[in-house]
């Protein structure tokens, strides 16, 4: 079996790398020194079909396994990535996509547990047996796989969030093909590796741009897509599966409210509000991008908020530093803009702003906190994905939940507070998918993750992560067979008698 190669041009087939049939290729850069770290294939139509037909077939199998013995397979994936270490897969994420490498080593460390989460959870079937509606028959339903699932992944966790979705897959007894992203396809396609122990087939990964999500959304092989990104192409993806009739997962980013409320514990809020907005420079899609800050704590608040960004290191993720490059040239551009925006419109830099001095290779941007922020500025009604903090003063806990619930999107939410009434309250008003109070952006295996209104539709992790990849089917068993009183041919009595006109 050969062995990953960044500049390989591979693609993860039949349990193994190969090398693509696609001569097209696109190479993968490092955003904070603008190097080609890598070269892989763009795959067309034609690989789409052949691995989908594999897939096919090693789906068929898959789901004639018994749950246990389902679960012992993705406790060895687990067992695989454990055993593995995580200081070069680690080094390798933080070189495609910038982001420090304590940050890549968190992130593959959390990824074992999604696979023993779902073995076991898979595990417990959990179908229903409803009260019948007539004697002596056996009325119940079954979960059962969709068939073959496409996995579209996005840059900023390549290996989590693909194990997320593909775990819960498997778990469910489809076949899953990952299809990386464009920025960050390295890691995604070294992670797969892990699943050399399945059923050939079972498991596949192929690289390419968006025409070969769509061709592997378009192909008759595929039974259901999850898909991680932002709004646009989140539609995109949505409307070719409804084309296809095909259920879907969607979970199309955000644009975060934070409160913080005169009740808050200041120095947590703080600490916590600056990870919140800075973490992976802004890059994740629960991510505080609007601060909602009471009257009474404003100025204190912007104050640390703002002594804490300056001591946020910028650098290579690879050196001593917090606050790594943007993920592309591209994504830097739309948070100059952003806040070029908010300036323009009335916004006070108070720290950042600006692109730093003494990078002059990279996509880097300062962590950047505005003041005197209004609705109108597209930084308050856009994901900006990047190093932002905008920060508006409200006079009530009240007016900070109207402002909060004023957005197109609903992922999260989070509230600094140590009042109980205002905590719930939160908790019952912000239309978010999730809401965190004191301890903003936690994720639980066990706990569904995803948005309201235009951050998504359906859910990832839970239980509601596994019904994403299943279907029912209704079973109805009668032990002792009879003829039933409503079956043909029916009693004279129940026709319609047209001279009285009634039964």
């Amino acid at each position: 079996m050969s062995e990953f190669d960044p500049f390989g041009r591979q693609v993860f087939d039949g349990g193994a790398y190969r090398v693509s049939e696609s001569a097209e290729s696109m190479a993968v850069i490092d955003p904070a020194t603008e190097q080609t770290v890598g070269d892989v294939a763009v795959c067309g139509e034609t690989e789409v079909a052949a691995v989908t037909d594999r897939a096919g077939a090693a789906q068929a199998e898959w789901a004639q396994l018994a749950p246990l013995a389902r679960a012992s397979h993705l406790h060895d994936v687990a067992d695989s990535i454990e055993s593995a270490g995580f200081e070069d897969a680690a080094e390798l994420m933080t070189r495609e996509h910038g982001k420090p490498y304590p940050d890549s080593e968190g992130e593959l460390a959390n990824v074992a547990g999604v696979f023993r989460y779902y073995a076991e959870l898979a595990r417990d079937d959990q179908g229903t047996v409803p009260g019948t509606t007539q004697p002596e028959s056996f009325q119940f339903s079954r979960y059962f796989p969709y068939g073959v699932t496409v996995h579209i992944v996005p840059s900023n966790f390549p290996v989590l969030l693909t194990a997320w979705t593909v775990a819960a897959s498997l778990a469910a007894g489809n076949a899953a093909i990952v299809k990386p992203s464009e920025e960050t396809p390295l890691s995604t396609l070294r992670f797969v590796d892990h699943f050399r122990g399945l059923p050939s087939g079972l498991v596949s990964c192929l690289t390419g741009r968006g025409e070969t999500a769509q061709a592997l959304i378009r192909s008759p092989k595929i039974d259901a897509v999850a898909f991680t990104g932002g709004v646009e192409t989140g539609r995109k993806v949505s409307t070719a599966c409804a084309d296809q009739l095909m259920p879907c997962v969607i979970e199309a980013g955000g644009n975060d409210p934070m409160i913080v409320s005169e009740n808050a514990p200041l120095e947590v809020a703080t600490v916590g509000s600056t990870t919140a907005a800075f973490h992976l420079s802004g890059q994740v899609c629960t991510s505080s991008e609007r601060f909602y800050v009471h009257e009474a704590v404003h100025d204190a608040f912007v104050d640390g908020l703002v002594e804490m960004a300056r001591e946020l290191r910028v650098g290579n993720g690879l050196e001593r530093s917090e606050i790594g490059p943007l993920v592309t040239e591209e994504a830097r551009d739309r948070v100059t803009r952003l806040v070029d925006d908010a300036v323009e419109k009335g916004a006070t830099v108070a720290c950042g702003g600006r692109v730093p001095p003494e990078q002059v290779t990279g996509w880097f941007y300062e962590p950047t906190v505005l003041t005197d922020v209004t609705p109108e500025m597209d930084v308050v009604r856009e994901e900006a994905f990047g190093p932002i903090a905008p920060v508006r003063s409200v006079e009530s806990f009240d007016e900070a939940l109207t402002e909060a619930n004023r957005s197109e999107f609903g992922l999260g939410a989070s509230v600094f507070t140590t009042d109980l009434e205002e905590a719930m309250r939160a908790y019952e008003t912000l239309e978010a998918g999730m809401v965190w109070i004191n301890n903003p952006m936690i994720d639980n295996d066990a706990i569904p993750f995803g948005g309201w209104h235009n951050s998504g539709i359906g859910r990832e992790l839970g239980r509601e992560g596994l019904n994403a990849f299943r279907q029912t089917k209704m079973g109805v068993i009668d032990w002792d067979p009879t003829v039933q009183d409503w079956w043909y041919p029916y009693p004279e009595g129940w026709f319609y008698n047209t001279e009285s006109r009634r039964f």
